[in-house]
Formats: structure tokens, sequence, C-alpha cells
């Protein structure tokens, strides 16, 4: 969110707000199914988390829109890859893989879009 208040295209602050959000959803189905299983998802996920998103997205913000962009896409590899390890990992539970399916496309997708957009801005310099 701290990303996408920072940008003023209106386009990318957009998309990046729908990120922020969907990104979100991940924590919060990731969260669920930690409950799921009897457990709580631990503070560095409520408290420490969010601060250190705020914090490095102000400072991306500050180096401009593609270096912006393209930590966001260094995040989201991570992301995917994580997720890939996770879904090779899980067993039978179909729940969680459908889950952690479901949030490695939604990575994809934006690394896919990112990437795109690098392209496109990089082309008009």
């Amino acid at each position: 969110m701290a990303q996408s208040k920072l940008v003023e295209d209106i386009y990318i602050s957009k998309v990046l707000e729908r990120s922020s959000y969907i990104e979100q959803q991940h924590v919060d189905n990731i969260a669920a199914q930690i409950r799921k299983y009897g457990s709580e998802p631990t503070i560095f996920g409520d408290i420490v988390s969010p601060l250190l998103g705020k914090t490095a997205g102000n400072i991306t913000a500050a180096f401009g829109i593609v270096p912006l962009l393209k930590a966001d896409i260094l995040l989201e590899r991570k992301a995917m890859s994580d997720y890939k390890d996770l879904i090779l990992k899980i067993g039978k539970d179909h729940e969680l893989f459908s889950v952690l399916w479901a949030n490695l496309i939604d990575e994809d997708l934006h690394t896919a879009w990112f990437s795109n957009k690098v392209q496109e801005l990089e082309a008009c310099r």
C-alpha cells in the first residue's frame, strides 16, 4: 500500500493497490490454514511484517517506478519459489494445496505485469 500511495501514475498506483489487497488475502489465507492445524500465526506476520513492508515500500518508491517494480519482481519471484517448495511438501491436504496454488498463480501474474511495465517504461526512455 505504501508504494501505491507514493506513485503518481494512477494506473500503476491502482495496480500496486490491487496487488497489495491480493497479498493481504494471501496472508489471511495462510493464517487460516495455520489456525486450521491448531496453531496461531506468529507475531512477526501481524506486526513486524506490515512495518517492514511499509518501510520497504517507502524506500523503493523513492528510487522511482522502474527500480520499484524491479524490486517487486524480485519479491514476487521469491514468493513463487517458496510456494513451489511448499506445494511439494504439503502432502494430501487438498485445501492447502489449492490455497498455495492460487497464491502462486497470483504471484506469477503480478510478476508478469510488473515485468511488462518495466519493459514498456524502459522502452520510453
